[in-house]
């Protein structure tokens, strides 16, 4: 999967949980999830259970702990897809 396919999907997923919706129009790979996008960290298990589902991937929990930006997740997303 390529990085701006992956990405497109990442914010689809996000957006309902973020709280600040103009970071989310800017939203970059440096965007930080929690604290750019306003996400709860609780909402950030539903997050990542749907990239799960998205993308038919598994995701631990130590890659779950690595994930900080949108471009840790769309990183994490594209490497367990190459395979």
């Amino acid at each position: 999967m390529q990085k701006e396919e992956a990405m497109k999907k990442v914010l689809e997923i996000i957006g309902p949980f973020a709280k600040n919706q103009e970071a989310l129009k800017a939203a970059s790979p440096a965007t930080r999830i929690l604290e750019d996008l306003g996400v709860n960290s609780a909402r950030l298990v539903d997050i990542i259970l749907a990239f799960e589902d998205e993308f038919s991937i598994a995701v631990d929990d130590e890659a779950a702990d690595k994930i900080r930006t949108l471009g840790d997740a769309v990183d994490m997303i594209v490497q367990k897809t190459a395979g």
